[in-house]
């Protein structure tokens, strides 16, 4: 038989289990598995001696396109994760010009990453004031979910949700079958403790996290959870910095609500120590944590308390980063997209975690929740054929001529994994290896759910 691509001697990593064997790929979906398979491919990788994991799914990234194209748009942004071994990401609804709260904004998105996205993506709607009736027409056209702010965002364009707006969206969000995603930090309480900071002329990294305390987290989430208990609402909590918000989350999974949360890899590596030491390009909202805070988010972690990973790449020109006289005025997001695998497998390292476990947090389970488990998540026959071939012989130490990203600023600059990322397959088809993008057109697809 003629295959499209073949995969020889990798150690593929299974839901259940590490295996050498081989994989082959006819019309993007993977038909064979098996130690003796016959046939010639138009691509063959011998991947003896690496491990071949299925492709992250990235459920969260800031592409900010259109609009804001020459903060990160969908090609740049797209190649960076296909870098990353990030076969699938969704986009959220916040920074493009228009944001993504209703029906031609959508199309308009849409139809941009269709045309320029290497890898397959979703988009992620809004819920802002005023916007309720425009939720229903974009759960109709696909998009993966609805975003809210439950503090302000940042962006003019899409303003935080009232009580109002956040019960009546969630009552409608849940007819619709669909999940809302928050950014869950009380608005009052973190707009509160900023003005006294400012008040006193305190701008340092010290008191922008003092501005944004654990408690600001939990009582949002706290909330969100007795709104979603009132209305049926599914939800997904972004970027969860804290043991305290984790816990609360797992005690309402228990009461039967229909939650999950997300931390990014950035809250599992780094502290606040590295927010006073590098600054600007490790300014994130919620802020990195105290170490004693992060030890105890990587502990549970570590049993299993969250349900997966996302990157959160959220990056702005360097001009938005430069404000060395008051940390409230930088723009609070980290560009990380290109490293979350990696970030992941260095945990695995540290903490003896097995890969088919680690791949419960990387493709599995976001597969799962957003409905794409039936040809996605996992290496498996009749599915996708989104792979990621790895080397654990080599290191990769992040440069800044390494990133991909439209801003060559980040977190990570210099920072060493104990892996690298030789290839990467979407759909079977060789997007990324040896430091570039391979393929000469985007063949990224808009998964419509």
């Amino acid at each position: 038989m003629k295959y499209d691509s073949l995969i020889k001697n990798g150690s593929v990593v299974f839901h259940d289990e590490v295996k050498k064997t081989n994989l082959a790929v006819k019309d993007g979906i993977v038909v064979e598995i098996g130690d003796d398979i016959d046939g010639e491919a138009d691509v063959v990788w011998d991947a003896e001696g690496h491990y071949v994991f299925p492709g992250l799914i990235d459920v969260h990234v800031h592409f900010n396109e259109p609009g804001r194209e020459d903060w990160e748009g969908f090609s740049t942004g797209s190649s960076m994760l296909a870098a990353g071994g990030c076969t699938t990401f969704f986009d959220m609804p916040l920074n493009g010009v228009p944001s993504t709260t209703d029906l031609e904004a959508l199309q308009q998105k849409g139809k941009i990453g269709e045309e320029k996205s290497f890898v397959d993506f979703g988009l992620w709607g809004g819920l802002v004031p005023g916007n309720e009736n425009d939720l229903a027409p974009l759960a109709e056209k696909g998009v993966v979910g609805f975003k809210a702010f439950m503090s302000p965002s940042g962006n003019k364009e899409f303003a935080a949700v009232d009580d109002n707006t956040l019960l009546n969206g969630m009552k409608t969000i849940a007819g619709l079958r669909k999940i809302l995603a928050l950014h869950a930090e009380d608005g009052a309480m973190v707009q509160f403790l900023q003005r006294e900071k400012e008040r006193q002329e305190k701008f340092g990294p010290d008191d922008y996290l003092q501005s944004r305390p654990i408690a600001a987290e939990w009582l949002a989430v706290r909330k969100a959870i007795t709104f979603a208990e009132q209305t049926g609402c599914s939800l997904h909590f972004v970027h969860i910095s804290s043991a305290e918000a984790v816990e609360e989350i797992q005690q309402a999974k228990k009461r039967g609500l229909d939650v999950t949360l997300e931390t990014c890899p950035h809250y599992l590596l780094f502290d606040h120590e590295h927010t006073k030491k590098l600054g600007a390009v490790a300014k994130c909202a919620p802020p990195l944590r105290e170490s004693g805070d992060q030890k105890k988010l990587v502990d549970l972690f570590l049993k299993d308390q969250i349900d997966f990973v996302a990157s959160d790449h959220s990056p702005s020109p360097w001009n938005l980063k430069e404000d060395e006289t008051n940390f409230f005025n930088v723009w609070g997001g980290i560009s990380g997209g290109q490293f979350t695998l990696m970030a992941m497998i260095e945990l695995a390292v540290r903490y003896r975690i097995p890969f088919p476990k680690l791949i419960h947090w990387t493709s599995a389970r976001p597969a799962k929740r957003f409905g794409l488990d039936g040809k996605k998540g996992e290496i498996a026959k009749g599915k996708d054929a989104d792979f990621v071939i790895i080397s654990l012989k080599d290191s990769f130490t992040v440069e800044k001529n390494s990133l991909l990203q439209k801003h060559k600023h980040s977190l990570y600059v210099n920072h060493t994994f104990p892996c690298k990322i030789l290839a990467t397959f979407q759909r079977g088809k060789l997007v990324f290896d040896n430091g570039r993008i391979r393929t000469s057109k985007p063949i990224g697809q808009w998964l419509k759910l």
